[in-house]
């Protein structure tokens, strides 16, 4: 770098001049931002001020004439009364998702039964047309067919068939990451026993709700045949602020008692503590009861106080299960089949990889929760 007096010996045109006084005013302005981020009252002072002009008015609404306050005034109060017809639009998709989950169910059903060996379907309810892209020339088509063939002859040789569609469910978890990331390896042989999962919506004229319901065999981990899990719902404006409402809002979950085989309860883990007496000096092995992590948890949330306040964990935790019970209800119930195959987890990416300014439906109807 140049010192005045090296700038004074040398010879340089205006332009010149320009260009080092500019790289002296870039140096010196770095060198004090460096200054300036390691003192941290100067950072904290900053901060501060940044804080307070987040939200603050711009000042056009205040240099407005009187009377056209009042009109904004009545602008803001249509709007108002458009978040309540909204409000109205959603409580009628609710009713709309209850009828039509009639006509879904028995379709579900049915899939249950095959998923738990109940009905075996016949060759025509079997027969699959691949699209365009998935056919085949026919000899490459006759010859993976003799291949399926053998493959299938020497499987029967060595085992039984089995019945149904084994582990159906679990390896829909473990395709999910949001689901997968819950799963502990001593969850999964009681998911095994899991066979059906069923939304049901709250009857017309009750609050809005919707219950998860998780149908198993008799197993040898708990003598439940079905958990719950119920999702209290809010499709109304907030009085003291009515302009936030975006949609209905999932204001509470509950859970279900797991009636837990003695010894099997995967929610709870024992440790050994060694605990030395302040006394005496001497040192004993306590055995304790500590939480333990599992996707049985999901069953036993976070309870939200009557004041709706809760600490920062806890909003956490149920943040996470609102998104989850979301997503189950969502995608997991109507498309199962296609996280099994894996097909439904490449559109998911597919919708990831591509963002558009056009929401998808489902979560248009409920970006809330």
């Amino acid at each position: 770098a140049l010192d005045a007096r090296s700038l004074i010996k040398h010879s340089f045109s205006p332009a010149d001049l320009v260009s080092v006084m500019v790289v002296f005013a870039l140096v010196l302005a770095r060198q004090l931002t460096m200054q300036m981020m390691q003192n941290p009252q100067i950072l904290a002072a900053l901060q501060e001020r940044l804080d307070g002009l987040v939200g603050s008015p711009s000042g056009y609404m205040e240099s407005l004439p009187k009377v056209v306050k009042r009109r904004v005034n009545a602008l803001k109060n249509l709007q108002v009364k458009c978040a309540h017809i909204e409000a109205k639009f959603y409580e009628e998709v609710h009713e709309l998702e209850r009828k039509y989950a009639a006509l879904y169910q028995p379709l579900f059903d049915k899939r249950s039964d095959i998923v738990r060996a109940a009905y075996e379907p016949t060759d025509e309810e079997c027969e699959w047309k691949p699209d365009e892209e998935e056919e085949l020339t026919v000899s490459k088509q006759e010859e993976m067919k003799e291949k399926a063939k053998v493959e299938e002859e020497k499987k029967d040789e060595e085992k039984e068939d089995p019945k149904g569609i084994p582990e159906f469910w679990l390896t829909v978890f473990k395709n999910v990451d949001l689901l997968s990331e819950m799963l502990q390896e001593h969850d999964e042989p009681i998911l095994k026993h899991l066979q059906d999962i069923k939304v049901k919506f709250s009857d017309a004229g009750q609050p809005m709700s919707f219950t998860l319901e998780f149908h198993f065999e008799p197993n040898d981990f708990f003598t439940n045949t079905v958990l719950t899990k119920t999702y209290k719902m809010r499709s109304e404006p907030d009085e003291s602020d009515p302009f936030s409402f975006d949609g209905p809002e999932i204001m509470g979950c509950t859970g279900c008692t797991i009636d837990w085989v003695k010894g099997k309860n995967v929610t709870l883990k024992t440790i050994k503590k060694k605990q030395k007496h302040k006394g005496r000096g001497t040192v004993r092995t306590v055995t304790k009861t500590v939480p333990n992590d599992s996707f049985f948890n999901f069953f036993s949330p976070p309870e939200v106080p009557e004041s709706g306040e809760l600490d920062e964990d806890s909003e956490a935790v149920l943040a996470a299960d609102f998104e989850i019970g979301h997503f189950i209800r969502e995608r997991i119930v109507p498309r199962a089949v296609l996280y099994f195959t894996g097909e439904a987890i490449e559109d998911d990416d597919d919708d990831v990889s591509e963002p558009s300014s056009v929401m998808k439906s489902d979560d248009a109807l409920f970006p809330n929760i």
